[in-house]
């Protein structure tokens, strides 16, 4: 059985611990994950995919009431979420699936459409996060909904024009407890104020906590010369750079995989969680707010540099490479 949102390959040995058939059918369709110890956990729903539920049933809403809308993910998966929508105006709740430290779990997304002689827009409410600063991908001012989400946001909202027959609409998207939640999140470290992010690289989240950290430890312990990256990002470019080597998502669990590997192994991805695991006080003393500021300066190689030659002469068998989001190496170790 092979998961088809990371394409990891589940040992026979774990299948044959899972006694959940229904559960093994949501791990072949993608919604869920098998773990070492044959424990089944769902995928959640990412802000970006509630959001895109929420726009697409309120445009489908000036038809008629709904209850239901399908949405292709950005992983290629379509998944069916629930709605309450009338009359132009939608919700939809985050699920969050078995991902107990989703500070988002359960938030309303609400979105209001109306009809438009022509074409789609989007308009940001309240709930939802704003830069406060420039930053190497958005501007001052900017809403902080990423471009992967928002072209599934958008690719729904067209969907729900085809299927309606309307000539166009305008879809106003709103989180009435955003800036609430906002609270618990990063955001305010990272330049963003008033609301949370629509964020989502495949639209689903995964349940990484404590409970899977057996699993990955287990992934890597039994790889030969595996590849350990920390998101989807680093996991699609270290499968790029490393096409005949096993490839391991870690998420923020980087010691740990580190620590179960065997012989030679690379830490491979963004440079942000690798960075801050190598070395915590890292932005001490250089003036920026984030790792990705750094990266996106001249300052970034003369600060790097030295640190991942250290690391390397300390852990000689850990080979780390960094990328960007274009999938360029920007730094790697001797």
């Amino acid at each position: 059985m092979r998961d088809p949102v990371t394409g990891f390959l589940y040992p026979a040995k774990w299948v044959e611990k899972a006694s959940d058939p229904a559960g093994l059918a949501l791990v072949a369709d993608g919604f869920a994950v098998l773990t070492a110890s044959g424990a089944i956990l769902r995928r959640g729903y990412t802000t970006g995919t509630t959001a895109a539920a929420a726009c697409k049933a309120a445009i489908l809403s000036l038809s008629g009431d709904i209850a239901k809308v399908s949405i292709k993910l950005p992983c290629g998966l379509v998944a069916d979420l629930p709605v309450a929508a009338r009359a132009g105006r939608a919700s939809c709740r985050k699920y969050a699936g078995d991902y107990p430290s989703d500070v988002t779990a359960g938030i309303e997304f609400v979105a209001e459409a109306v009809m438009a002689q022509d074409g789609l827009s989007l308009v940001p409410g309240p709930g939802i996060g704003r830069f406060f600063r420039d930053t190497p991908r958005y501007k001052k001012g900017a809403p902080a909904i990423s471009e992967i989400p928002l072209t599934c946001i958008l690719a729904s909202m067209e969907e729900a024009l085809d299927l309606t027959g309307l000539s166009g609409a305008t879809v106003s998207l709103s989180i009435p407890e955003g800036e609430k939640i906002a609270r618990k999140t990063l955001n305010p470290r990272v330049g963003i104020e008033g609301g949370i992010s629509v964020l989502g690289s495949t639209g689903l989240v995964e349940p990484w906590d404590d409970h899977l950290e057996e699993s990955v430890q287990a992934r890597v312990a039994g790889s030969t010369n595996v590849v350990v990256t920390t998101g989807r990002v680093g996991l699609r470019y270290a499968r790029m750079l490393f096409p005949d080597r096993e490839v391991v998502l870690a998420g923020g669990r980087i010691g740990e995989a580190l620590s179960a590997a065997e012989g030679e192994v690379t830490l491979c991805g963004l440079p942000a969680l690798i960075l801050k695991y190598i070395e915590p006080h890292i932005l001490d003393q250089t003036g920026f707010a984030t790792v990705e500021e750094l990266a996106a300066s001249p300052a970034f190689l003369p600060v790097v540099g030295p640190i991942l030659a250290e690391y390397r002469k300390v852990h000689p068998g850990i080979q780390v490479v960094l990328v960007n989001r274009d999938g360029e190496i920007i730094a790697e170790s001797p």
